[in-house]
């Protein structure tokens, strides 16, 4: 059976090894200067940080009960913020608005009424992810 993370729907994996750390959550320097310039406090640059990189790697915004404290632990820290900062929303307002900046950073149109339009794709739509069938 293949394992939840390569299925349509997908998830944090239960452990993430330090490679994929690096390699999936690392913000760039342009990334961290783009949040800075975006948000009013550490709390909230560090939130659009987990966000953009959790959405370049997954494809959609994941719950903030879904994010794993390693991954918001590990961006943090490449992002050099302070240790004691807490990555969050008070206004659903502002994580609708970062959503939005996401979005447009990425490239991604969203209408309401149709599905998402990704860049480079003749239909528009995202790229289907294979799943197998099992056996």
């Amino acid at each position: 059976m293949t394992s939840i993370e390569r299925t349509a729907y997908p998830r944090f994996k239960r452990l993430i090894t330090a490679r994929e750390l690096h390699l999936f959550f690392s913000p760039s320097r342009e990334e961290v200067e783009w949040a800075v310039v975006r948000t009013d406090s550490d709390g909230h640059q560090l939130a659009l940080l987990v966000l953009l990189k959790s959405y370049q790697r997954m494809g959609c915004f994941p719950r903030w009960e879904e994010v794993p404290e390693t991954v918001v632990d590990f961006v943090r820290r490449a992002a050099e913020l302070p240790e004691g900062v807490v990555a969050g929303y008070s206004a659903e307002k502002t994580a609708k608005n970062h959503r939005s900046l996401i979005r447009q950073r990425v490239g991604v149109t969203y209408d309401a009424g149709q599905a998402a339009r990704w860049p480079g794709r003749r239909s528009g739509r995202r790229p289907r992810r294979r799943t197998t069938r099992p056996t």
